[in-house]
């Protein structure tokens, strides 16, 4: 798996806390307009794609099959004890939750890949309303 998995949380979607503030918990609410740091650039946006593309996916598989090949060596040696069946349970159980994960990745991905787009998209959307109704248009 990664070297430092926290630094990989820290990436994804953490903020570090500000400075004097040592309570972790939901930010304050902020007065009109906003935090002035809502969104991501579309360079974080796909630094955090790609580290779900080259870091969890891929270690989350490994992960996967390196627990799949214990679970099956346990079930072979319990072979016969109920046992074996309550592994083979867990086992199908496991590799469910784990289809869903991968899942989970790749959508989160996709999202992550597609919301810079997607911004841009509803702008010049947003733009052209706007111009084609003003008096100020053609001028």
């Amino acid at each position: 798996m990664s070297e430092d998995l926290g630094q990989v949380g820290m990436r994804l979607n953490q903020v570090p806390p500000e400075p004097g503030l040592s309570s972790p918990g939901p930010p304050a609410p902020v007065g009109p307009g906003g935090p002035g740091d809502f969104a991501s650039t579309p360079a974080e946006k796909k630094a955090a794609a790609n580290t779900i593309e080259t870091e969890l996916e891929p270690d989350t598989k490994k992960a996967t099959e390196h627990a799949d090949d214990a679970t099956g060596t346990a079930q072979k040696g319990f072979e016969g004890w109920d046992t074996a069946s309550g592994l083979k349970k867990v086992a199908d159980t496991w590799d469910q939750q784990v289809k869903t994960l991968m899942g989970r990745l790749a959508a989160e991905k996709s999202a992550l890949r597609g919301a810079s787009g997607l911004f841009a998209r509803n702008d010049t959307g947003l733009y052209n309303q706007f111009a084609s109704q003003s008096k100020l248009n053609g001028l």
